[in-house]
């Protein structure tokens, strides 16, 4: 089964470190986070990639070329630089066979990929994403009815469920996609009026790499050697 990676955005929050490379690119223990994402899927067997490039894709492209030390079979694929999430996939529809694995290229999880393909099987639709509780931005606090604060809360789970990626699609998911489709809008919009949605929701770790902030972050957890997405072995 083949995994496709939507590596294009041009990562504009991350400051400085995307005027030179693309922010799949930043490293997180010297490594690319799309390394860590890529390793994440191999270590459960998935080892076939389509990388939809865009903003600076010819950098990520050499980077691979020269450093495929895990001997993956990786497709690069230029789909524009402005295209959207559901435009890339849908460039890429003449690679894709039958069901298929996608993911965004700055998200790291410990989601069991084992679990999340039975769970979309049983489902029998055509997309499963993976939905997720998200820390809060900011700490929070109680207030009583007094005015008086009762309790801070410093940066808690949320409790609505949101996109967290890590998506299973059926080929005929390609009929909800146009050629600068953003996949979140009218394709999520319209499985979900059809149906053909499911929502495999994911309690452990997962982050996401908009900012510098969350790169540092994401290295510190590294650097600890408690990084909860690292579930493969050396």
């Amino acid at each position: 089964m083949k995994t496709v990676l939507l590596c294009g955005g041009k990562g504009t929050r991350m400051g400085e470190i995307t005027e030179l490379i693309p922010k799949p690119l930043a490293k997180i223990g010297g490594k690319p986070i799309l390394w860590h994402i890529m390793k994440s899927y191999s270590s459960f067997g998935f080892t076939d990639f389509v990388l939809c490039l865009g903003y600076k894709g010819e950098k990520i492209k050499e980077h691979f070329t020269k450093n495929n030390h895990e001997k993956w079979n990786i497709e690069f694929v230029d789909t524009g630089l402005d295209t959207n999430t559901g435009g890339r996939i849908k460039k890429v529809e003449s690679l894709i066979d039958g069901q298929f694995l996608c993911n965004y290229g700055d998200g790291l999880g410990d989601v069991d990929l084992g679990s999340l393909i039975k769970f979309h099987e049983e489902k029998k639709k055509a997309a499963t994403l993976t939905a997720v509780n998200p820390l809060s931005q900011f700490g929070i606090m109680d207030i009583g009815n007094s005015g008086i604060i009762t309790r801070f809360k410093e940066k808690p789970k949320l409790e609505h469920w949101i996109n967290g990626g890590f998506f299973v699609f059926e080929k005929r998911v390609f009929d909800y996609l146009e050629g600068n489709s953003v996949l979140e809008r009218e394709p999520f919009e319209n499985l979900a009026n059809d149906g053909e949605i499911a929502a495999f929701k994911h309690e452990g770790f997962w982050e996401c790499m908009d900012t510098f902030k969350d790169n540092m972050l994401l290295n510190e957890l590294w650097d600890s050697g408690k990084a909860p997405w690292k579930k493969w072995s050396d």
